[in-house]
């Protein structure tokens, strides 16, 4: 069968609809169901041909993808630079303090803000950074506890995690087929591992760039400048030859 983003992302869907989390987690969202239209935007705009590199964060914040559908999706970003402004349907059963307002929302994301504020100011339209890259999270859910603390990925369960791993590694498969990368690169080192370990025996190249997260203490001395320059040690951006020790290769 022909791999398609429509594909994909039913498969994934399905995979994720079967599975079931504990406590302390009490709310599970999946934009790629109530934000599937506002996704499907960004793919018909921005997700076709091969791509150079995909970033790939970890899963989606409660001020991002949450409320747009779109990945590391500051909803100012997302409005006025990707020009996607609707397509999110809010679910029906939402925690009190983290609510699905969609475009609406008037919180800032800090991590999207600075990854796409980053590509604006590094290629100026969204057509030029799109000709070689592309945005992606390895897992589309967020995993809210009764507190509405976010709790990430890789704090879940062993038994959790490995169910969830498992949709997600052939998802991440299916996306490589589909782009043909030539790099996958994490933003931070949760998304480099997971990469690392789905796709070894895969022709690719994994590196990994710091999170723009405010929790991440680099990010905050300037996120922009450091991208540039571990982008530029990969040989990916213009910049210092790359240093072959900070590359992984698996043939």
């Amino acid at each position: 069968m022909t791999l398609t983003w429509n594909s994909i992302n039913k498969k994934l869907v399905t995979g994720l609809s079967s599975l079931s989390f504990g406590p302390p987690v009490l709310h599970v969202y999946n934009p790629l169901e109530y934000g599937i239209n506002a996704y499907n935007q960004y793919l018909e705009r921005f997700g076709s041909g091969t791509k150079r590199v995909i970033f790939l964060g970890m899963n989606p914040g409660p001020w991002g993808m949450v409320q747009t559908g779109i990945p590391f999706g500051e909803v100012a970003a997302v409005k006025e630079w990707l020009g996607i402004a609707q397509g999110v349907n809010p679910p029906a059963r939402m925690h009190v303090r983290r609510p699905v307002e969609g475009f609406l929302c008037n919180r800032s994301e800090v991590s999207g803000r600075r990854l796409w504020g980053w590509a604006k100011e590094r290629f100026t339209t969204p057509e030029e950074f799109f000709h070689d890259f592309f945005v992606a999270n390895y897992c589309p859910l967020a995993f809210m506890e009764e507190s509405g603390k976010n709790r990430t990925p890789d704090k879940l369960p062993r038994v959790e995690r490995e169910r969830l791993f498992s949709q997600c590694d052939q998802a991440l498969r299916e996306t490589v087929a589909l782009l043909k990368p030539a790099w996958v690169i994490g933003v931070g080192k949760f998304a480099m591992e997971q990469a690392t370990r789905a796709l070894h025996g895969e022709r690719i190249a994994i590196g990994s760039i710091a999170h723009p997260s405010p929790a991440n203490p680099q990010a905050n001395k300037g996120w922009a400048p450091l991208v540039d320059r571990q982008l530029a040690k990969l040989g990916i951006l213009d910049g210092e030859t790359r240093q072959t020790e900070e590359v992984l290769r698996f043939f």
